[in-house]
């Protein structure tokens, strides 16, 4: 089986706390964490000691405007590389795009990323049960922090949803600069003018250096996952060139055909059964995030005719492309 994924807690985060007023020690106590766990460069936890960090965090909080403070005692001298290389982007969109494929270095949390006309859509989806709701609405803030400290104007979201209100949504609401609504995902949105306004903080050159270590981590992160992550994530690139097959994806993974598919047998699960949630997957994002026809999309997904895909589509989801699209762009809200 594969290891537990850790994420990454630095020694940036005493001077944070410390800037927010909090005595880390306190925190790291109430966590059931060593007291001189933030003393060290690069410190990793699993997932429930992650939790439990942020949780001792929520738990102490006796000022509604807590986590503000915490937001602005952001500065880019404590940031990480991962936070810092979003900061090197062009613009927030560009920013966004990077936070969102770095995201797995920074906790048990995904982040889609939506940029059109309409505005820039950002959806965060924590791969945890029990999240304090103050988390929620601190993922609001922080990428609000981060297009502020870019752009050096007073950014603010067009609309935030969060699936639980902090205990006090007035300081969170005070910094956003509007009300965050109730909905089953947290989701923030900006004015596509905001979203591509120059970042006064760009800077190639440190991206640069920041990308080929932060790609080297996430591969190291990624060798950390299951089997069964592992030939989802080689499918997703290989399936829209027609590179789909098992003897290919275990090549890519450098095991043999026959490893490949012990492996997965050993998770529970078969080539063939990875291959079709990876397909529905894919398919269930061209359909809702673009305009391309059905028989596009099948190509797209490795099948050699659309009738193929639409038998397919049918067994995985009782319905067909079209009445799902339908169904997809009505429900905007829906995760």
């Amino acid at each position: 089986m594969a290891g537990e994924r850790t994420y990454a807690i630095g020694e940036g985060w005493k001077s944070i706390l410390a800037e927010a007023g909090v005595d880390h020690v306190d925190v790291l106590r109430r966590a059931r964490l060593p007291d001189d766990l933030l003393n060290h460069d690069d410190v990793r936890l699993d997932t429930e000691s992650f939790l439990r960090f942020f949780e001792a965090l929520d738990a102490g909080v006796r000022d509604a405007r807590f986590w503000v403070r915490l937001t602005e005692a952001m500065k880019p001298e404590y940031f990480t590389p991962a936070l810092f290389a979003p900061l090197c982007s062009p613009d927030l969109a560009t920013a966004a795009e990077r936070l969102a494929r770095f995201k797995p270095l920074m906790g048990p949390i995904d982040l889609e990323v939506r940029d059109g006309a309409e505005g820039l859509e950002l959806t965060y989806r924590w791969k945890a049960a029990a999240v304090p709701a103050s988390m929620h609405g601190s993922e609001a803030l922080f990428i609000t922090r981060l297009a502020r400290l870019g752009t050096r104007q007073p950014i603010r979201p067009t609309s935030v949803i969060v699936p639980a209100m902090p205990r006090d949504p007035q300081p969170f609401e005070d910094y956003l600069g509007v009300r965050m609504t109730r909905g089953e995902i947290i989701r923030v949105t900006f004015d596509a003018a905001d979203a591509h306004e120059p970042f006064r903080t760009a800077n190639k050159a440190m991206w640069d250096i920041f990308e080929p270590e932060l790609r080297r981590r996430l591969g190291d992160l990624e060798r950390d996952a299951t089997f069964a992550d592992r030939t989802r994530a080689v499918l997703t690139e290989a399936l829209p060139s027609g590179q789909g097959g098992v003897d290919t994806v275990a090549r890519r993974l450098a095991v043999s055909s026959r490893t490949l598919q012990r492996r997965l047998r050993s998770e529970g699960t078969s080539f063939k059964a990875v291959v079709d949630d990876t397909r529905e997957s894919l398919a269930r994002h061209y359909l809702r995030r673009t305009q391309m026809t059905a028989t596009e999309i099948a190509y797209l997904l490795g099948f050699d005719e659309a009738t193929s895909f639409f038998r397919a589509f049918q067994r995985w989801t009782g319905t067909t492309p079209e009445t799902l699209r339908q169904q997809l762009t009505a429900a905007p809200m829906s995760a």
